[in-house]
């Protein structure tokens, strides 16, 4: 399993989640918002898939 990322792509998630307040430097709530968020766009696009091979 392949878990490098570009160091831009990298860059660009530290910056979107960085807390200067949170004791472990993130924004947890933020953090969590995001993930949830990514994992319903790939929920919506798995069913949009299963969808059409259902078709055929």
């Amino acid at each position: 399993m392949d878990l490098e990322i570009e160091k831009e792509k990298f860059d660009a998630i530290a910056k979107a989640i960085h807390s200067a307040t949170s004791p472990v430097g993130i924004d947890a709530k933020k953090t969590h918002v995001i993930i949830l968020e990514k994992l319903l766009q790939i929920e919506q696009r798995l069913a949009s898939i299963e969808e059409k091979l259902a078709e055929k």
